[in-house]
């Protein structure tokens, strides 16, 4: 029985020591642990504050144990609970680390994005500056394009004065011009203005104060009955020698026109209002130029120049007497020759 006890006591010893190695391994194991969670805490406090109340009850556990170490008068029941209180406070702060770690990660996380976020900004950066450069160098090209413009409007506007000082002077020459002929055509006019005078006096000399033959004007007029017969227009030879006269003194008075003066010898054809009877003629229009040409081609004949006579034909439509009398009618049926221009 003595021997029980001492094997007892003996497996007595044996067990204890081991435990407490194992104890205070354990316990240096958490001290480390500890140590290292306090320096994270130091690095990490700004985002821990909150943990303070945490660490030191942790603290004053271990405290606790190191007074139970110390005392060695706990029991395994009370080192079982003190370690697996231990554990959960382990297993907190390693949650608490594992969240710090998370927060560390995101921060590192938002910094690579922060990173990407630059590299792209600094992409789109050298992609405006490649803009900017060749904005710069549309300018630049800008830039020559206007002065080149503006050189040619220098050189357009100095033509357009030039351009404008030559329309001046070519207006003053006109106008000078003008002036000038205005006077030789005044002085022509008046030249015509005296061989038509002579003229009409010649005929008014050689031809007498006779009824059927009157001065209108700048015009001699002659009654159609002179020259043709009622609704014809052949000339009846009272006609032809009337217009023989007439002939010669025409032909002496281009003689004495210079050739420069552009005279003409008008003969007109008028009728009266009343249609024309027969077959001859569709209206008072054809009869009127007819009539006019017979008295040009007979001077032509005589040899008068052709290119100094013209026909021309009024029909009705220019009366002397608006009258419907047999006195207005016959005033109206006339041959009339009138000295102009051409």
């Amino acid at each position: 029985m003595a021997l029980a006890r001492a094997r007892r006591s003996e497996g007595g010893l044996n067990y204890w020591p081991g435990f407490v190695d194992a104890l205070s391994t354990l316990v240096l194991s958490i001290v480390f642990l500890l140590s290292v969670f306090l320096v994270v805490q130091f690095f990490l406090s700004q985002e821990v504050t909150g943990k303070d109340k945490a660490l030191e009850q942790l603290n004053a556990k271990i405290a606790q144990l190191n007074e139970l170490l110390s005392l060695e008068k706990l029991g395994k029941l009370t080192l079982d609970d003190q370690v697996s209180s231990l554990k959960a406070g382990l297993a907190s702060a390693e949650s608490e680390r594992d969240r710090i770690k998370g927060l560390y990660d995101g921060l590192a996380a938002a910094g690579n994005d922060a990173q990407g976020k630059t590299a792209e900004l600094g992409k789109a950066l050298d992609s405006e500056k490649a803009v900017s450069a060749r904005a710069l160098a549309q300018i630049e090209v800008l830039n020559q394009q206007i002065s080149a413009l503006r050189r040619q409007l220098a050189a357009l506007e100095e033509a357009l004065d030039a351009s404008e000082k030559r329309d001046k002077e070519s207006q003053n020459r006109i106008a000078d011009l003008g002036s000038r002929l205005n006077v030789a055509l005044a002085q022509r006019v008046q030249e015509l203005s005296r061989y038509r005078s002579e003229f009409f006096g010649r005929l008014r000399a050689i031809l007498g104060n006779r009824p059927d033959i009157r001065i209108v004007g700048d015009r001699f007029v002659f009654q159609s009955e002179v020259f043709f017969d009622t609704g014809q227009a052949v000339l009846l030879p009272e006609g032809r020698a009337e217009l023989d006269t007439l002939a010669a003194a025409l032909i002496e008075l281009d003689k004495k026109i210079p050739s420069d003066i552009p005279w003409v010898l008008r003969v007109d054809g008028h009728t009266d209002v009343r249609p024309v009877s027969g077959a001859n003629f569709k209206s008072n229009w054809d009869l009127s130029a007819a009539r006019s040409i017979s008295v040009v081609q007979y001077l032509v004949s005589l040899g008068v120049p052709a290119q100094r006579l013209v026909a021309a034909g009024f029909g009705e439509f220019q009366p002397l007497d608006t009258g419907n009398t047999d006195e207005a009618y016959k005033r109206n049926r006339r041959i009339e020759l009138k000295l102009t221009e051409r």
